[in-house]
């Protein structure tokens, strides 16, 4: 890279961050360190290269019009076009969109995937909402991006509290935007699609999956056997559910949940099909499930048992409540779930952390896969699917795991070195630009 010699002499300028941002600062330059990281690259990668920001009107149900905000943050496409989810919740803001990118960035280079990472998504909550005012605020935010994203460009996906029916409006709304001709060739600009509007087979349960099979690596790696294990999920919409599921399935046992209404714990078991029926019911709540007894808040991290999966959002194990956690591992089926303090207490009581980028992979991986189909006119079938991400997802836990055994580092530093060096190995060979 001998247009940046000069560059090697200057000390890098960190960013200043806070919240969320802080913590994948915290966790890039670390790597960065590990790794030498060339001081160009650092500062590249330090930054966003496109931040969005969409005001909209969307008429309510009464007639009257409400302005909603939306964001889309691109942080890299060294490797490929941005990808990454749009969620709708109140915590949507500027940095949780910059942090989220950058995870998706990193995600999407450990995986091997042609992709960079983006996010995004509206600061509101759903539940507020009618489906119909739900379909036309998705409508109108997609309208507002439509120039911004692609299927060869950006690509977005589901994420909290959106699903595939918010994925099928947006992929209508961006094709009906564009000539006849080109509609169905404009098909893959959004994953996560219903399967009967061009997604994938399997893409559903993709991220839980991952989750779950990250899991059963490691307990493959370390001689132990996942039957009567006991496991609390934090979070039971989409990646919950699932990664409850096939753990279940393995003869694993489920004994607490917490949700955003409420904590509940039979350290008998859970039947986990018993308990998402009853929140189809319940208004997607877990509370009062019959089967098992209200458990406080505060507590749930302290509940026996062997795995804790926290599947819901950001920054909820902490340097509070680390301590509490009796789990020999913590299986991030979230984005950031675990801060940069609470990690450091889990990984000096000698709790096996596996990190996000590494365990709800399977999503990105599952969404590439419908890219693909779409973009090749393909069709896949749910066994073809499910065997092609257990396949790629052995492939990156491996790496993962044998990079952390041989440099003597925990699973995120090997999983954030690995990413990283994959895409400053596309600058180095590529220069930077003129």
């Amino acid at each position: 890279m001998a247009t940046l010699t000069a560059e090697l002499k200057k000390k890098t300028k960190k960013v200043p961050v806070r919240g969320m941002m802080n913590n994948v600062m915290k966790q890039f330059n670390s790597a960065a360190d590990q790794i030498n990281l060339h001081p160009s690259i650092r500062k590249i990668l330090s930054i966003t290269n496109n931040e969005i920001i969409v005001n909209f009107p969307v008429k309510m149900d009464n007639g009257e019009v409400e302005i909603f905000r939306g964001y889309r943050v691109q942080h890299n496409n060294a490797l490929g076009p941005y990808k990454g989810g749009l969620r709708y919740h109140s915590t949507v803001d500027i940095d949780a969109a910059r942090a989220l990118a950058m995870w998706m960035t990193w995600k999407t280079s450990l995986a091997g995937l042609p992709y960079g990472g983006g996010k995004g998504g509206i600061q509101l909550d759903p539940s507020k909402y009618s489906q119909g005012e739900l379909e036309r605020i998705t409508r109108r935010f997609t309208f507002a991006l439509a120039d911004n994203i692609g299927p060869e460009h950006d690509i977005p996906a589901p994420d909290v509290n959106t699903n595939d029916q918010t994925m099928a409006w947006m992929a209508d709304t961006y094709m009906s935007m564009r000539p006849p001709a080109e509609r169905t060739a404009n098909q893959h600009v959004v994953t996560g699609k219903p399967a009967g509007s061009g997604g994938l087979e399997g893409r559903d349960r993709a991220t839980g999956f991952g989750v779950f099979l990250a899991i059963k690596f490691w307990a493959e790696k370390n001689n132990k056997n996942l039957k009567r294990k006991k496991f609390i999920v934090q979070g039971f919409g989409n990646v919950g559910y699932w990664a409850a599921h096939f753990l279940e399935d393995e003869g694993a046992k489920l004994v607490a949940v917490q949700d955003a209404f409420g904590s509940i714990e039979n350290q008998k078991g859970i039947v986990v099909d018993d308990l998402f029926n009853y929140t189809k019911s319940n208004k997607g709540s877990i509370i009062d499930f019959p089967d098992a007894k209200s458990l406080k808040k505060e507590d749930f991290f302290a509940t026996e048992c062997d795995i804790c999966i926290p599947a819901a959002l950001g920054n909820q194990i902490t340097a509070d409540n680390a301590t509490q956690i009796k789990a020999t591992i913590v299986a991030e089926g979230a984005n950031g779930p675990t801060n940069v303090e609470g990690e450091k207490i889990l990984l000096e009581r000698g709790i096996t952390i596996i990190p996000d980028i590494l365990c709800n992979s399977g999503g990105v991986v599952g969404s590439y896969y419908e890219w693909l189909q779409n973009r090749n006119g393909e069709l896949w079938q749910l066994d073809e699917v499910m065997a092609k991400l257990e396949k790629k997802l052995r492939e990156s836990f491996n790496k993962v795991y044998d990079y952390s055994l041989k440099k003597v580092v925990d699973m995120r530093t090997a999983a954030y070195c690995i990413a990283i060096q994959r895409i400053e190995r596309a600058y180095v060979e590529r220069g930077i630009f003129p």
